[in-house]
């Protein structure tokens, strides 16, 4: 039986462990996303609210606020009963055990598959295809899958999956393995995109950081600095932004 008041657990070592501090994100924390934001809150509004709702797929650029939204969605909705499960991508072949004793809970439970990818014909694969869409068994009507990746198809696409691709008719057809990777991913019904960000967003978002920590404006000084930062790491993420000001604003405190 799941404790009711435990709002996170992680599923390690073939059973659930509760987490008793689970990281509390802001919704409105997470910046320059809000066409993503507004879809994934509709959708797991209606899921709470016990109307239908999709299986969701976050992919797209590091940092720029995949993982921190999927949290967020914990902290908007536990009060209406909203729970995380977070499984590993290489524990997926556990998903019938982890999902059966969801199944007559009065929660609603959203399993998060972090930086998620598996190997072609692997077993994760197959368990997955099973979950989201094509066991002989229901699927609880208490459960969705969030998933954040890198890859929009979830598994590496070598340069010869396109060796199989076809010419019919003046269009080109993929191969059978080009098909079945999509397949994978048109499984989960909403899809969100996720973008690096331009110089100005990013300045933008550095701006709110800044003023959110520490009422600090963002002078040509910080302006500067925040762009050599980004520059040294090779991103303009919201992760990046968010990691400057922490800097600015500490610093200036000492």
């Amino acid at each position: 039986m799941l404790d009711p008041d435990t709002l996170a657990w992680r599923w390690r070592n073939g059973e659930l462990a509760a987490v008793h501090h689970p990281q509390q994100v802001d919704f409105d924390d997470i910046l320059g996303v809000d066409r993503q934001k507004s879809r994934l809150e509709l959708n797991t509004r209606q899921f709470v609210a016990g109307a239908p709702a999709n299986h969701t797929l976050l992919t797209g650029a590091r940092g720029t606020g995949k993982s921190s939204l999927v949290k967020a969605m914990l902290t908007r909705f536990s009060d209406r009963g909203l729970r995380l499960i977070e499984v590993a991508p290489e524990e997926l072949t556990e998903l019938p055990r982890i999902v059966d004793p969801l199944r007559d809970a009065r929660q609603r439970f959203v399993l998060y598959v972090d930086d998620f990818s598996v190997t072609d014909s692997g077993p994760a694969l197959t368990a997955l295809k099973a979950a989201l869409d094509g066991s002989i068994e229901a699927p609880p009507d208490n459960v969705l899958l969030y998933a954040t990746s890198n890859r929009r198809h979830l598994l590496p696409e070598p340069k010869s999956d396109n060796l199989d691709a076809h010419n019919l008719d003046g269009e080109i057809h993929p191969g059978e393995a080009v098909e079945e990777k999509i397949s994978l991913s048109d499984r989960f019904g909403l899809w969100l995109s996720f973008y690096p960000f331009n110089q100005a967003q990013f300045l933008d978002i550095v701006a709110t950081h800044l003023d959110r920590l520490g009422a600090m404006p963002l002078t040509d000084e910080a302006r500067k600095a925040a762009l050599q930062w980004a520059l040294a790491r090779g991103s303009r993420s919201g992760r990046t932004a968010h990691q400057f000001a922490r800097h600015w604003v500490g610093s200036h405190r000492i």
